[in-house]
């Protein structure tokens, strides 16, 4: 039998055992003998085996430790909710609320700067050649774990003297606070697409080999038509799940 053949059959039999539950989050697999011995292959074969497992993010591999299965529990998003709450109710930043929801810590680091937004962000937000926007930089964590980023860009002109031009956490949300400033966002377009991360992402966001990212962006717009905010969201694609729902007529 070829090898690529035996190699794929290994890390078929291991993946149906993470998929499973056999082989739950934090456990360790067999050593590489132990799997040599099961399988009766070679060592090159199972380390191919293990290496194609690593590639998928399914696994993490330790030296002298061995090879334990990923944490693949994911974060739960509801992009539909971030909108729906009713004008003066008081709600928490969508975030912290989605992780609370899940008995989880959520945390952030914030970063606030004035900007001239790079040029894909001033298209979305309409504007004029060298105008600023304010941006949040935000390291969002869940269990003290690094999870995902978000840079959110307002139109400088629109929020300067509000609190998103401070580099402070916002407890109702950036969101409520352009409700305030009489621009309710009544109407989203999101863009929704996947990539290998950058080396600087990778680094912050603590990411293990052959983890893919989603790119998130949100463009909100106010009932004149006037888009207000630009949220882009990398988001470690074995820690989220974006969910939508529909009401089909």
């Amino acid at each position: 039998m070829a090898r690529s053949t035996l190699y794929q059959q290994v890390a078929g039999e291991l993946r149906r055992a993470i998929y499973s539950g056999e082989l739950g989050p934090g456990a360790q697999l067999p050593t590489e003998m132990d799997l040599m011995d099961s399988h009766e292959v070679s060592r090159n074969t199972v380390r191919l085996a293990l290496a194609e497992l690593e590639n998928e993010g399914l696994i993490t591999r330790m030296r002298r430790r061995g090879s334990f299965v990923r944490d693949r529990r994911a974060l739960l998003m509801r992009p539909q909710a971030e909108l729906n709450t009713p004008p003066g109710v008081l709600r928490r930043e969508a975030f912290a609320e989605a992780v609370t929801k899940e008995g989880r810590k959520p945390g952030q680091e914030i970063e606030v700067s004035i900007v001239e937004p790079p040029e894909e962000i001033a298209a979305r937000l309409e504007l004029e050649e060298h105008a600023l926007a304010v941006v949040r930089r935000r390291l969002r964590y869940v269990d003290d774990q690094p999870y995902n980023t978000n840079d959110s860009y307002f139109p400088h002109t629109l929020v300067r003297d509000s609190e998103i031009a401070r580099p402070a956490d916002i407890t109702r949300g950036a969101n409520r606070v352009l409700e305030e400033l009489g621009h309710r966002q009544v109407r989203v377009v999101d863009d929704i697409s996947a990539r290998m991360p950058t080396p600087e992402e990778s680094a912050r966001l603590q990411l293990e080999p052959g983890t893919p990212v989603v790119v998130y962006v949100r463009v909100g717009y106010d009932r004149e038509g006037t888009p207000v905010r630009v949220a882009l969201s990398v988001l470690p694609a074995d820690k989220h799940l974006i969910r939508y729902e529909l009401a089909l007529s």
